[in-house]
């Protein structure tokens, strides 16, 4: 958990667990039990992001997760955190077993009706008064993440009726308490455009095209040095973190410089970066080497010599405008888990 003598945090960052954080199947009933029995240290993680959760909150940010996981993993997900080195403000499990005793089996599934109205109530304790400190969203494509992210945005930056908010989740399949309990605190909420960013980590390897819909705010990616160098161009991750996250994928997951530089390409192809990163990384590169051992120096300096020859070659990518979100439309198929069992 984080320390109390920490400093004020500067921004929000809120994660998933399953299929973002930690490699986990649920596809079937024992993958699930599977899931559930296993020791803190035999729970895998996404390559690359316990190093950035470590990094945005050195950078000040305050980490909240929300996972669809039960109640009853709470200490096992917390050892394992630990076992990462990872600190965070907050972690929502699901209750499960309380839906399981009242018989309300489509909550076991359901991430709309679970996932919106905590964020909604996370959002709620902020004072009404105080700053409003941006939020990044971290989800994957497994499962409603993009979809429930983007309400939620829409929902605190003012921009969808109560009204609309309750048909939506009412076409989504979520129980009434639920559907009552996100309207009151969408009320609630003072309107503020406080999501920066939504990163979708492509689990699934979807195709960055199925999340047009929901706007340039919404950032699929491949890779978490993609999502830290996305953080580092919208100024909420110092560089030299993005070079202790390249630096672990180096170590720990073999990537070499080719690997490291097609990250920032691929997404410079996408328009979803300027690409402007590189001196602030090799001035990042210097200060490491100088302050101590920098095992991955080289391949992350390769990278930086791969970019400046590739970067300036990419022709700017069409401009994508800002547009208002059907969610009317969108909440049909809101969730790929169950359009794929159709």
């Amino acid at each position: 958990m984080t320390s109390p003598d920490r400093a004020p945090p500067t921004f929000i960052a809120r994660w998933d667990l399953d299929k973002t954080y930690l490699r986990t199947d649920f596809e079937t009933f024992r993958d699930l039990l599977r899931t559930a029995l296993e020791r803190p240290d035999q729970k895998r993680t996404v390559p690359g992001a316990a190093s950035l959760l470590r990094e945005l909150s050195a950078a000040g940010g305050q980490i909240h997760i929300l996972s669809g996981s039960p109640r009853q993993m709470r200490g096992r997900i917390e050892e394992k955190l630990r076992l990462d080195g990872a600190r965070f403000d907050s972690l929502t499990l699901k209750p499960n077993l309380e839906n399981m005793l009242r018989l309300r089996l489509r909550a076991l599934r359901d991430q709309l009706g679970y996932k919106l109205p905590a964020l909604l109530h996370s959002r709620a304790q902020h004072p009404a008064d105080g700053p409003s400190l941006p939020e990044v969203l971290l989800g994957d494509d497994a499962e409603a993440d993009a979809f429930v992210y983007s309400l939620y945005a829409d929902l605190c930056a003012g921009l969808v009726p109560p009204e609309t908010l309750e048909r939506v989740l009412e076409l989504g399949h979520a129980y009434k308490d639920n559907v009552d309990e996100a309207v009151r605190l969408a009320r609630s909420l003072k309107p503020t455009p406080c999501v920066r960013r939504i990163l979708i980590h492509l689990e699934r390897q979807s195709p960055p095209s199925r999340f047009a819909a929901y706007g340039p705010r919404v950032t699929p990616f491949y890779n978490y040095l993609q999502a830290a160098l996305v953080l580092a161009e919208d100024a909420l991750l110092p560089a030299g973190g993005v070079v202790r996250v390249a630096a672990e994928m180096v170590l720990d997951h073999r990537f070499d410089p080719d690997g490291l530089a097609r990250s920032y390409l691929e997404l410079k192809r996408r328009g979803c970066v300027r690409g402007d990163l590189v001196p602030a990384l090799r001035q990042a590169i210097e200060h490491l080497a100088e302050a101590s051992r920098f095992p991955a120096q080289q391949e992350v300096s390769a990278m930086c010599d791969l970019l400046e020859q590739q970067l300036p070659t990419i022709p700017p990518a069409p401009g994508v405008e800002e547009q208002g979100r059907d969610y009317l439309a969108l909440v049909v198929n809101h969730n790929p888990r169950k359009k794929r069992k159709k």
